[in-house]
């Protein structure tokens, strides 16, 4: 579970102006901080098939900010996937 402070961490390592929680770049780091988190538990408990559902809304809603950043700018998409280790 993310705590305030390592939310606050996240939010401090790419928000894109002063005080910015709801920037696509922002949510996308979120969102994945929190998938990984939610996959480790999954591992662990392989028939908790609510969370795995919760999972895959959060991945999918992951997909939809990241191809709307790659409309916007691609230049900014390859820097968010790059600074958070996704498609490898």
């Amino acid at each position: 579970m993310l705590t305030k402070e390592k939310k606050d961490k996240i939010i401090g390592d790419f928000e894109t102006h002063q005080g910015d929680t709801g920037s696509p770049e922002v949510q996308i780091a979120l969102l994945t901080k929190k998938i990984n988190e939610l996959t480790e538990h999954l591992k662990i408990h392989k028939k908790d098939h609510s969370s795995r559902r919760g999972l895959l809304k959060m991945v999918g809603t992951r997909s939809a900010l990241l191809k709307y950043v790659n409309k916007d700018s691609a230049k900014r998409y390859r820097e968010i996937i790059a600074r958070l280790g996704l498609r490898k």
